[in-house]
């Protein structure tokens, strides 16, 4: 049945990457990491499990691109062997258990990438699951955008019309004129918008985010769980194939879901529930009208909760696991460190811009690379700033031509030990040791003119580089707001 779900949806050629080889650990690594897991459960206040086609394919139903799924199938003009109807196919060993974590107290909060409807066969309450990609058994109005569970799976996929009138007036609520839609996304469609946010809010709030059976190919769902280690939290992985993430996880198992959630339930000491027909959402609608729609209250009440527990809280950038040199900007060595600021110019490659053309109040850009380079205690620095003012160490350049027109002045100092000797070439040139003080073209205008200082110090000691950013009204000596960049 997945096979006619596949082939319902639009064109698209980028599926991610398909048929990676699946991996296994051995029987002594996996239980060690078992135990790992089920200790992180025990300790863990708000853990939230995401969950993908993997959890399904024991219940007849292929993934998509494992080896033998759908997508890595059909790249091969082929066909799954294997494909149990979404009406006939039970909760898995996993789901169940997942069902038993959540009335447990254990798992708060479930996101789900599948379509199929087994998180409602298990019994399992809307106020715990979000379900990103849709569902077939669920039908969502046009209007009120109430959903509803069906007791078939939906005949079409991506959001098409049933022609059935809204039931929200049989549910309780005000009548209303919208017509039902099947609840399946296509390609081009956005994520449900409360889905959406419960997930984007408990990820953020979990210290625990358990990935079963997902590559995490699929954004914004597959990034979610990063959201986790943003907010200090850890990340467990268990999947047969290697994951985009695999490097920022806290623990990876390459084993079958089913057996590693039992062997956690073993340790935990819970038993597994067997699949019931009378918690089975989808069975109770053939005789009742269940409302499937994400309450607006829940949403607004875990903001609250959000708000209140990060508040003051600074979100990580780094998040890989393995240790790497860092590439963010301000990283660098401990002896020898190289800084480039570059000044960008509103008009490109270097030209003058007329004064008319100016507008008030203009700013310039300055955009920061750090790059890192070794030569012994040698520190080297190039430096490009407009109207660049340092200390008696730095050559101070005024700039001005009667108001008109930029100029390029390129100075280079080059100071060994004891020796300072400095070359300053410029057009147009005023020096003022004593007052911080620069003629610019226009009124309430910055001079766009570029300054280029190259200097190589070999005293060893740490240097320090000042930009800044300077207004200037008529005939008035501005204020200079230095930033000061020091090692």
């Amino acid at each position: 049945m997945s096979c006619n779900y596949a082939e319902g949806l639009s064109p698209y050629e980028h599926k991610g990457v398909l048929g990676v080889p699946e991996r296994f650990d051995s029987i002594e690594k996996l239980d060690e990491k078992c135990r790992i897991l089920a200790e992180l459960l025990k300790t863990s206040k708000h853990v939230v499990v995401h969950t993908g086609a993997g959890i399904s394919t024991s219940a007849g139903i292929p993934d998509f691109r494992g080896p033998n799924g759908v997508w890595t199938l059909e790249k091969k003009g082929m066909k799954p062997s294997i494909n149990v109807s979404f009406a006939e196919a039970k909760p898995t060993k996993t789901h169940m258990i997942l069902k038993k974590l959540v009335d447990s107290n254990i798992v708060k909060y479930i996101i789900s990438q599948n379509i199929d409807g087994l998180h409602l066969k298990s019994g399992l309450a809307r106020k715990y699951l979000a379900e990103l990609h849709g569902n077939m058994f669920i039908d969502e109005c046009n209007l009120c955008k109430r959903q509803f569970v069906r007791s078939c799976p939906v005949e079409t996929v991506g959001k098409k019309c049933s022609g059935v009138p809204c039931a929200s007036g049989h549910a309780g609520g005000r009548p209303c004129r919208g017509r039902l839609y099947d609840g399946v996304l296509d390609w081009e469609h956005s994520l449900p918008e409360s889905d959406l946010s419960m997930s984007e809010l408990h990820s953020s709030l979990a210290d625990l985010s358990i990935c079963l059976g997902t590559t995490l190919q699929i954004i914004p769902s597959g990034n979610l769980p990063l959201e986790t280690l943003k907010y200090g939290g850890k990340l467990v992985i268990c999947n047969l194939q290697p994951t985009k993430h695999d490097n920022k996880a806290d623990l990876v198992i390459n084993y079958y879901v089913d057996d590693i959630l039992e062997k956690i339930m073993t340790i935990l000491g819970l038993e597994i529930p067997e699949y019931n027909d009378a918690d089975n959402y989808i069975k109770l609608a053939e005789y009742n009208i269940i409302d499937w729609t994400v309450k607006r209250k829940d949403v607004l009440a875990l903001e609250k909760v959000f708000k209140a527990k990060s508040k003051g809280v600074k979100k990580k950038r780094i998040l890989v696991k393995n240790k790497r040199n860092s590439t963010e900007v301000g990283s660098s060595s401990d002896d020898d460190k190289s800084k480039v600021i570059k000044l960008e110019n509103k008009e490109a490659n270097n030209v003058a811009p007329s004064p008319t053309l100016l507008g008030k109040n203009t700013r310039t850009k300055i955009e920061t690379t750090t790059n890192e380079t070794t030569s012994g205690d040698d520190n080297a620095k190039v430096i490009k700033s407009e109207n660049e003012e340092g200390n008696n160490d730095i050559a101070k350049v005024i700039l001005g031509e009667n108001k008109r027109t930029s100029t390029e002045i390129t100075a280079f100092g080059i100071a060994n030990n004891d020796d300072n000797d400095k070359m300053i070439k410029s057009e147009n040139e005023e020096l003022n040791n004593d007052n911080e003080s620069v003629s610019l073209p226009g009124k309430n205008e910055t001079d766009n003119a570029e300054t280029l200082a190259n200097g190589t110090v070999r005293d060893g000691k740490n240097s320090k580089v000042a930009t800044s950013e300077i207004k200037n009204s008529e005939n008035i000596t501005s204020d200079c707001e230095d930033v000061i960049i020091s090692e």
